[in-house]
């Protein structure tokens, strides 16, 4: 099978690099509760990551490897598109080269990092209707139900995790809620 040449921005490679991993993680927090048991937290999932290594042969190989070192300098994510990979936002987090460069043939390694830009959620401005402007304030709330957290809480209600946590002061830890919790989103 013939893959799409891999590119990053305006970048093309020449031929795909040989060996790369795509790395998808979530983050988990555990929880130690009484009696012996424990309760999992999902934080959300982190950044997917794209790493390998290539090569460039051939006349012009070290000219090659300039051009896409030349790419770390980009002061911003740039779209990557990779054969097995959905085209994301990325930034070029890592290149190294392998061995002395020589003219003809250059050995380098790679990484990319997904990136969220883009994506991030607002807070809403809510305009109260007329009637409603000398009411008094009313806090809305959020009772904790099993497998949430804050992030999925605070992007329900359109808020960021910094904004939802400054909102409740009586949590201490960002990472731990529990079961019956009673968050508040304004």
């Amino acid at each position: 099978m013939i893959l799409a040449p891999m590119r990053y921005g305006d970048y093309v490679w020449p031929h795909n690099p040989r060996v790369y991993e795509i790395i998808y993680k979530r983050s988990i927090v555990c929880n130690k509760v009484p009696g012996g048991t424990y309760t999992l937290t999902d934080l959300g999932r982190q950044q997917r990551v794209l790493r390998g290594e290539g090569e460039f042969a051939g006349q012009g190989a070290y000219d090659e490897f300039k051009k896409l070192a030349c790419m770390f300098y980009i002061t911003e994510p740039l779209t990557l598109i990779h054969p097995i990979w959905q085209n994301a936002p990325a930034w070029l987090v890592y290149l190294r080269l392998r061995q002395e460069p020589r003219e003809d043939y250059v050995a380098y390694e790679f990484e990319f990092w997904e990136c969220f830009n883009g994506y991030e959620l607002k807070a809403r401005e809510i305009t109260p209707p007329p009637e409603e402007v000398n009411a008094p304030a009313v806090r809305l709330t959020h009772t904790v139900k099993w497998g949430d957290t804050l992030w999925g809480i605070a992007t329900k209600n359109g808020l960021t995790l910094e904004e939802l946590f400054a909102l409740n002061g009586q949590l201490r830890n960002m990472n731990l809620i529990y079961p019956g919790d009673i968050i508040y989103l304004n």
